[in-house]
């Protein structure tokens, strides 16, 4: 994790939001809130379920959302999306 010049905690740099100069994000209801997606993919139901159950269990992250897909075809056609942010420690100043 580095800590921005503003003061704000990233886990990356590459990973950060460009936003352009003078954007107003600062109301809490209609702000911009960056997410986070991984797919998790395998041959039944659950499989799929115990990657993501395994992942999440390693991670300091809060699950937003989740959606759900068959792949017709493809050798593991379940396939699991899942939505997070990153529980980042708070910044004190």
């Amino acid at each position: 994790m580095t800590i921005d010049t503003d003061g704000t905690a990233m886990l990356n740099p590459s990973f950060s939001l460009d936003v352009p100069e003078g954007f107003d994000d600062s109301e809490a209801e209609t702000g911009v809130h960056p997410i986070a997606r991984k797919l998790f993919l395998g041959v039944s139901a659950a499989h799929v379920f115990s990657k993501a159950h395994a992942w999440v269990s390693e991670q300091d992250i809060r699950v937003s959302d989740v959606s759900w897909d068959f792949l017709d075809g493809e050798d593991e056609p379940h396939c699991l999306s899942l939505y997070f942010t990153f529980e980042l420690p708070s910044v004190e100043g």
